[in-house]
């Protein structure tokens, strides 16, 4: 059976926006109970996540907008970046850690310490752009962590799949044009950032889904999309910026995805992963925010990480 990693840290849990907030830390707790429920912890290596560093931050960031993180970080109280992204005392600590889990997520699978990786951790990062905070997010974990993956490992072609019901902006503000990235994203269309559609690069692979699209759609954009983009990109690892949001109990938008989808498209790309990337793929936590459909579909996701 793969050894598959489960990177988080407790900082993690004290980011908080506030009460009302959906990117809220019952999340994680969320994911946990599921996880003792369905017995999962006794098939997975888990793993503290470390801060990243500066140096991981910028091959993606720029440094200005680092520091400027660093630098607005509350000791007490509020600091909001926009309407929706907020800093809170830990929230600093929160998201180094949360980059830090991909990056060391990164080294252990190449090590071959472990097959594979799943990073739950928040806030989440796929909106962050290099030099913007934007849709909860701060650092682009998933990002980071493929950069990781060339500037450290020397690894020639990496490849990012993203299924959130949101558009991955700040992943194509980062790979968009950039060789050795592949960067594919399937999303609900016209959404929130209301981005990935108009003329892209060859190396971006963009799946706008029509509100109401459910698990057929998914596995028609991977099959038809996203799979025939790995071949002819042959990427050496595979990275999954993964987000439940598109949950059909999912309230923050109108996909309609089930448990069984995200089990069967993890399962493609393991399959994929298997056969071409020498099992390689670091898998991190986006959206998702109806706790229970959360929980369950991580477990799905891990499932599928797993194989049989």
């Amino acid at each position: 059976m793969p050894t598959v990693g489960f990177f988080s840290d407790p900082a993690c849990n004290r980011h908080d926006m506030d009460e009302e907030h959906p990117e809220s830390p019952a999340r994680l707790d969320a994911i946990q109970d599921q996880l003792l429920s369905s017995g999962m912890e006794y098939v997975l290596r888990f793993f503290d996540a470390p801060q990243a560093t500066r140096e991981q931050l910028e091959r993606v960031h720029t440094p200005e907008y680092v520091a400027s993180i660093f630098d607005r970080a509350p000791s007490e109280g509020i600091e909001a970046l926009d309407e929706d992204t907020r800093m809170n005392p830990h929230t600093l600590a929160a998201v180094l850690h949360a980059a830090g889990s991909g990056v060391d997520a990164v080294d252990r699978v190449i090590a071959g310490e472990i097959n594979s990786a799943f990073c739950a951790v928040r806030p989440p990062g796929h909106h962050a752009e290099r030099n913007k905070a934007m849709g909860f997010c701060f650092f682009n974990n998933i990002a980071i962590a493929a950069a990781h993956a060339r500037k450290a490992h020397g690894l020639e072609r990496v490849a990012i799949l993203d299924f959130d019901v949101h558009h991955g902006n700040g992943t194509e503000d980062f790979t968009a044009g950039r060789d050795g990235y592949l960067f594919c994203s399937s999303f609900q269309s016209p959404y929130y950032p209301f981005t990935g559609t108009g003329e892209l690069p060859d190396n971006i692979v963009n799946s706008p889904l029509e509100a109401g699209a459910g698990g057929d759609a998914l596995r028609e954009v991977v099959e038809q999309q996203w799979l025939p983009a790995l071949k002819k990109f042959n990427p050496q690892m595979l990275f999954i910026s993964a987000g439940f949001d598109g949950h059909i109990e999912d309230a923050m938008a109108q996909l309609r995805f089930k448990e069984e989808d995200y089990l069967w498209v993890t399962e493609q790309l393991r399959q994929y992963a298997d056969q071409y990337c020498e099992g390689r793929i670091v898998s991190a936590l986006e959206g998702g925010y109806a706790l229970s459909a959360l929980g369950r579909s991580v477990v799905a996701h891990l499932k599928g990480l797993i194989g049989n």
